[in-house]
């Protein structure tokens, strides 16, 4: 399952997660965040329990997208121990976000 967060739960959620997170930042006007979407989710119940998945709307929660300097979306942040250790932007497939999940496990 994918979890929608915000600025509000944003550091409860993922900054004190104690599993990898995969953070999916994207707006409802974008085209190619509506391609990464069904891949996230696929992801996200393949690998349920070990992993943590979240999407988070840029247009509702502009702190985040500006804490972390997102220039352009979908933006997916990869963060292990509260910190961001990989970032793609882009749609992308599942085959090119799969090993990164695999190497935070």
């Amino acid at each position: 399952m994918v979890k929608d967060i915000s600025d509000q739960n944003f550091e409860d959620e993922v900054i004190k997660s104690t599993l990898p997170v995969l953070v999916d930042l994207w707006a409802p006007w974008c085209r190619p965040c509506s391609m990464v979407a069904p891949v996230v989710d696929r992801l996200a119940e393949k690998y349920s329990g070990k992993f943590k998945f979240c999407r988070l709307n840029i247009d509702e929660s502009p702190q985040i997208a500006a804490r972390y300097r997102i220039m352009a979306i979908p933006t997916l942040m990869f963060f292990k121990g509260g910190e961001v250790v990989d970032t793609v932007v882009g749609a992308v497939p599942e085959r090119a976000l799969q090993p990164k999940i695999d190497e935070l496990l």
